[in-house]
C-alpha cells in the first residue's frame, strides 16, 4: 500500500478532469456503449474489461486494473492499452476498496474484479468518488448498481482454414443491458485492437443518465 500511495501522489500532481465527459472507448464499442465519466459499468469477461479501457488508454489517459492476478500484458497491449500508462494492482486482498478508491482518484478508467461480495454501502463509496473525480469504473463481477452491463454471447474464434497459425478473429453477439431499457444486441467481430460492429447500433449512442429525483 505504501508504494501505491507514493505512485498515486505522483499522478495526482498532473491529473486534470472534466465532469460529464464521454470517455473514449475502443473503436466500435463507443457506438454501442459510450462511457460517461462518473459511472460504473459491468462486463462478463476480462476481454471486455480490457476493450473498454483500451480506448481511453490510446487517447492518452491513465488506466488501472485491480484484482487481476492473471493480467495478460500481451493481450492488453494487443488491444491498445499503453502499458507505460497503466497501474496494476494484481491482488489487493482485504484492502480492495481502499486500493480501488485510490486508483479512481487519479486514473480515468479503473477495471476491478472483486474477490468478495460487494454491498451497497461499499459500492456507494466508490460511486461518489467516481462522480467527484470524473472517472469510470468497469467491474468484472457482481455490483449492486450499474449504469449498464455488457456481455459477449456466442463467441467464436476464427483462423486459418488449414488449422495452422494463430486464431485471427473473434465473432460474437454483444449484449448491452441498461436499467429500465430493453437489451441491445449487435453482432461484432474483433481483430487485434479493433471491435467492428456488423449490425447497425441503435440510437442509444448517447450516455445513459440517471433520472433526477
Amino acid at each position: 500500500m505504501a508504494r501505491l500511495r507514493e505512485r498515486v501522489a505522483a499522478l495526482e500532481c498532473r491529473t486534470t478532469r472534466s465532469a460529464g465527459q464521454t470517455v473514449p472507448s475502443t473503436s466500435g464499442l463507443s457506438s454501442v456503449l459510450p462511457l460517461e465519466a462518473g459511472h460504473a459499468y459491468g462486463v462478463d469477461s476480462a476481454f471486455l474489461g480490457l476493450a473498454l479501457a483500451a480506448g481511453a488508454s490510446r487517447a492518452g489517459e491513465w488506466v488501472g486494473f485491480t484484482g487481476f492476478p492473471d493480467f495478460g500484458a500481451e493481450a492488453a497491449a494487443g488491444l491498445g492499452v499503453a502499458l507505460d500508462r497503466t497501474v496494476l494492482v494484481p491482488e489487493p486482498g482485504e484492502h480492495w476498496l481502499e486500493v480501488t478508491a485510490a486508483l479512481v482518484d487519479v486514473l480515468r478508467v479503473v477495471v476491478l474484479r472483486p474477490t468478495v461480495r460487494v454491498d451497497a454501502k461499499q459500492a456507494g463509496v466508490l460511486e461518489s468518488r467516481l462522480r467527484r473525480r470524473s472517472a469510470v469504473l468497469v467491474v468484472h463481477g457482481g455490483w449492486p448498481r450499474l449504469t449498464a452491463s455488457v456481455s459477449l454471447e456466442r463467441s467464436l474464434w476464427e483462423g486459418p482454414l488449414d488449422g495452422r497459425g494463430h486464431l485471427e478473429r473473434r465473432r460474437g453477439t454483444l449484449v448491452v443491458d441498461r436499467r429500465g431499457r430493453p437489451a441491445t444486441r449487435v453482432d461484432v467481430v474483433t481483430t487485434g485492437s479493433e471491435v467492428e460492429v456488423l449490425t447497425p447500433a441503435p440510437a442509444a449512442a448517447t450516455p445513459w443518465r440517471r433520472a433526477s429525483g
